[in-house]
């Protein structure tokens, strides 16, 4: 099945050398902490906070509507330490979820209205499905699917998932095209 174009206000967007597109409506606290290493999408009014630490995101990776991205953080007797945040390559992360996770893996999915808690860890290759929460420091393992509040174990994912994950996001971007002017 392929992929329906999905069209941007070339005004809304700036794209950059390395092939990102990034919404005007999106927040960017602390951009200069702030690393996408291209053909990325951020949509709008999405929310990267690289004021508290550093926010690595990989190549083909998908930001969409009102998702909000954090950093770590853990609470000391002294006071709270953020640690950076690390999304790995083909990544999609649906409408309005928040990730607060230590680390992303690469070839994963995380869909609509979602809480990644404090601290949790997705490798490589996993699922989170629509609406589920994740408590602080969940360990989601490779090729699994999550989902429910709390969020549980639900199914194993096939071997092919990183492929259909690099399929995906790679078509989401090309699909991603700009509104020609008449």
């Amino acid at each position: 099945m392929e992929a329906e174009d999905i069209f941007y206000n070339k005004q809304e967007y700036i794209e950059t050398a390395s092939g990102n597109k990034v919404s005007r409506q999106s927040v960017l606290c602390g951009s200069q902490n702030i690393v996408l290493n291209g053909k990325t999408i951020i949509q709008s009014e999405c929310v990267i906070r690289g004021d508290l630490a550093n926010v690595r995101i990989g190549r083909h990776c998908v930001i969409s509507k009102r998702a909000v991205i954090r950093p770590p953080f853990k609470k000391f007797s002294k006071g709270v330490a953020f640690f950076p945040l690390h999304i790995g390559d083909h990544v999609f992360i649906d409408e309005d979820t928040v990730v607060n996770a230590a680390h992303v893996g690469s070839y994963v999915y995380i869909g609509k209205n979602c809480v990644i808690g404090r601290r949790c860890v997705l490798k490589d290759c996993c699922m989170i499905a629509d609406n589920t929460v994740l408590p602080q420091e969940t360990v989601v393992p490779a090729f699994s699917m999550y989902s429910g509040s709390p969020g549980l174990y639900t199914k194993e994912l096939p071997e092919c998932t990183q492929d259909l994950m690099m399929d995906f996001t790679k078509g989401y971007y090309q699909h991603f095209k700009a509104l020609t002017q008449n």
